[in-house]
């Protein structure tokens, strides 16, 4: 408290003015930082916590895929979130321009098989996650590139005793009543719909299998991955790969499946 020319003043409100203004200055400042590039942080981890959920409720998908098919299961559902895009089918008939898989396995006799897709697309995350003919497969949205998360059955072998080969091919289709698409809280239910049984004597002893990726969705890389890496099946063309056996007679099974998805 001053005494100036007989006038009281009282500058300790002053003072706290001043202190108040300088503390709600910081906390506006740190409130401003925080969401400048703390906010867009929360977001991108939500984004990719997303993502990740969906890989793994994909491949509880193919596993359920897989107990329709290999275990002879006649229905399966399975809840589910999806968060940060949407869920759609494509069934086997839904475009000419999507993919396929062409057999030949000798002569002029071949197998052209439309797979549909299950497909998960999120533009927050710029990815897309597709179960194709058995796989589970990754790739960046609007970029070139793919990777396989979970590999199909397929396989080949060879009994010394008898000097045959088999090559076991499995395809495998995805379809529905019309075109389903789901966000949010859902539950996929799926039925298998129907199979079909082909033993083949090969020609020639060599198998070949085209792969014609989707216009809009390209897994080229994932399945020439799969078909050189895993398989080891020789790259004769782009998109076409063969199996040589190992020695005559060669056998060819295919195994088809049809799964009907009832609901997302």
């Amino acid at each position: 408290m001053n005494l100036c020319d007989g006038v009281i003043r009282n500058d300790w409100g002053v003072s706290e003015s001043i202190g108040f203004m300088l503390i709600f200055t910081l906390v506006i400042v740190g409130i401003g930082l925080v969401t400048l590039y703390g906010y867009p942080i929360l977001l991108q981890q939500q984004v990719n916590t997303d993502k990740r959920i969906m890989e793994k409720n994909m491949i509880v998908i193919q596993n359920d895929i897989k107990s329709l098919t290999f275990k002879s299961v006649p229905y399966k559902e399975t809840s589910l979130k999806v968060a940060g895009g949407r869920l759609t089918v494509y069934n086997t008939l839904f475009s000419p321009a999507s993919s396929s898989f062409k057999i030949s396995y000798g002569g002029p006799s071949t197998i052209t098989f439309h797979p549909g897709q299950l497909q998960y697309e999120s533009v927050n995350a710029q990815q897309v996650i597709a179960i194709e003919n058995g796989a589970v497969i990754n790739r960046p949205m609007y970029q070139s590139g793919s990777v396989m998360l979970a590999e199909p059955r397929w396989f080949s072998d060879f009994d010394p005793i008898t000097s045959n080969t088999t090559t076991v091919i499995y395809l495998i289709g995805m379809n529905s009543t019309n075109l389903m698409s789901q966000t949010g809280v859902g539950t996929v239910r799926m039925q298998l719909s129907e199979t079909n049984y082909t033993e083949i004597p090969v020609t020639g002893n060599t198998i070949t299998v085209t792969y014609t990726p989707d216009l809009t969705n390209d897994f080229s890389v994932a399945w020439r991955n799969y078909f050189i890496n895993s398989l080891k099946w020789q790259e004769t063309a782009p998109g076409e790969y063969k199996k040589l056996a190992i020695a005559t007679p060669h056998t060819l099974v295919i195994k088809s499946y049809d799964i009907m998805v009832k609901g997302l």
